[in-house]
């Protein structure tokens, strides 16, 4: 997982690296600020495993409690904060805590501009599964920036459960992922909403 991360940073550093002219003659080095966050979960038979380079997560709805399979790299935790204060960045508080005072992640897929102090390696996690896990809800941060891990397990158990019983036709999970989106938007989220329920 780690040399995929590496590879799709790679990509788009190689793929990014484009010009961006506008009708004053002026161009912008588009690759600079080009980056994103992702989360990867492989379900197997018996593990799930979770691969997550910045602020995207993924959580596990097992019996109604709702476990994370993946860390937030954010840069006031203490561990990615030494990370970065390491490589020579700095963290600053700037409507939120932000590495070198421009992005809100402390890794990240591109984003080459602050390429010395975010990373795109990812936090690698395995979990054995068990015949209580229900469902796992994998998101970006304009979802789990005002929705709690909680509050996603029981929104998303009850759609489903409400969906099956009334619509055994419908596509349960991808309704449930509708509905946390529009609890993020209700709720004020001001960043990208992506949302995807995968019942086990």
């Amino acid at each position: 997982m780690v040399t995929c991360f590496s590879k799709m940073d790679n990509e788009v550093m190689r793929e990014g690296n484009t010009t961006v002219g506008y009708e004053d003659g002026r161009f912008e080095d588009g690759r600079k600020t080009v980056g994103s966050a992702a989360v990867v979960v492989i379900v197997g038979k018996e593990e799930i495993v979770v691969a997550n380079c910045g602020d995207c997560r993924a959580i596990l709805c097992s019996r109604g409690v709702a476990i994370p399979l993946s860390n937030d790299h954010k840069p006031d935790r203490s561990d990615e904060k030494k990370r970065v204060e390491a490589a020579g960045g700095k963290i600053l508080n700037l409507n939120g805590y932000r590495v070198q005072g421009i992005l809100a992640t402390s890794r990240s897929i591109g984003d080459d501009c602050l390429k010395s102090f975010v990373i795109p390696e990812p936090e690698v996690t395995v979990y054995k599964r068990n015949e209580l896990d229900e469902f796992i809800v994998i998101g970006t941060d304009g979802l789990w920036d005002v929705v709690s891990n909680e509050v996603t397990c029981d929104v998303a158990r009850k759609c489903l459960g409400q969906i099956r019983r009334k619509f055994s036709e419908r596509d349960s999970a991808a309704d449930a992922a509708a509905l946390l989106a529009e609890l993020a938007i209700a709720k004020g989220s001001k960043d990208n909403i992506s949302v995807i329920v995968v019942e086990l």
